[in-house]
């Protein structure tokens, strides 16, 4: 009896002990946390063992961290910058070089006078340091919109940790988004405006395709058939001599800046169209984020309550 008695108080005597030593931690965690207030919400985590520092399935692979990244680029915003970079190019290198080509045509065999086709020519000038600017610009706002997808993105599909995003982030989403439909309205008079000298170069060349037919070629009626530049409002009335016909108007046709102005006003049309389909598809992209950031600020709200 005296052996098992002896245990017993032995085995109360270590649990005693426990306790002090239990206590006395938990009146120095409680002393800690009287002393720094704000380190009652820290969460003690276990240090991780050497072999789970050594495991490689703890963290993520190369894999997991490519497709962490594939999943947060803007694949409409990309597409959308880059339509955006080859139509305006192909709009401003081209039109620039065929307003140019159109000027020589002009001076050469519709208007000898410098004195009728001075506005023209000053006009035509101005719409190419135009052209230089609307390059530059649009150069400038397709990175920031990329940006900006890259940015909205990101915080749609929450990929770097808790979901934040603050009313200035939201007030210049809702500026792009405002900025870009104003330029799909403008882009669609740019691409209005840039079909009219391609009906005008059709209409003269499919009167010079009329004069090389096989039933009107080599007849008197040739020197009938004529095209008056005058009648499209570039040149005044009163321009000499305005107006070409029959041999001369296809001789115009085969020269080489006839040939490269018509198609090169077909390219820049095609460039201002890509650039229109551009800019619908950033309005849609851009639209979409910001609905989808407007809604999640205020869920985070509501929660936050």
């Amino acid at each position: 009896m005296k052996p098992a008695m002896e245990t017993a108080a032995e085995e109360n005597t270590e649990q005693s002990g426990e306790r002090k030593v239990n206590s006395r931690a938990e009146m120095e965690i409680g002393r800690y946390h009287w002393m720094y207030p704000g380190s009652k919400n820290h969460q003690y985590r276990p240090v991780p063992t050497l072999g789970d520092r050594a495991n490689p399935l703890s963290s993520p692979g190369c894999f997991e961290c490519c497709i962490k990244c594939l999943g947060g680029v803007p694949y409409a915003s990309l597409v959308a910058t880059i339509l955006c970079f080859s139509g305006v190019a192909l709009f401003c290198g081209c039109g620039h070089v065929a307003l140019a080509g159109t000027v020589a045509i002009l001076e050469q065999h519709f208007s000898t006078n410098t004195s009728d086709h001075a506005l023209l020519s000053e006009v035509i000038q101005l719409m190419q340091y135009v052209i230089y600017g609307i390059a530059s610009f649009f150069f400038l706002y397709g990175i920031i919109l990329l940006a900006e997808g890259f940015y909205t993105t990101s915080a749609v599909k929450e990929l770097h940790g808790e979901f934040k995003t603050t009313a200035c982030g939201r007030c210049i989403s809702g500026m792009f988004v405002f900025l870009t439909y104003v330029l799909g309205v403008a882009w669609l008079g740019v691409f209005g405006f840039s079909a009219v000298p391609v009906f005008m170069f059709y209409n003269i060349w499919s009167t010079c395709e009329v004069i090389k037919s096989p039933q009107t070629n080599g007849t008197a009626g040739v020197e009938q058939i004529c095209v008056d530049i005058r009648q499209y409002g570039i040149i005044p009335w009163n321009a000499f001599p305005g107006r070409i016909c029959g041999s001369a108007l296809e001789n115009i046709c085969n020269t080489n800046e006839f040939y490269m102005s018509y198609h090169l006003f077909i390219v820049a049309c095609a460039g201002a169209g890509a650039t229109v389909i551009a800019l619908l598809i950033y309005m849609m992209a851009t639209t979409y984020n910001y609905a989808v950031l407007k809604f999640k600020s205020r869920e985070d709200c509501c929660t936050k309550f």
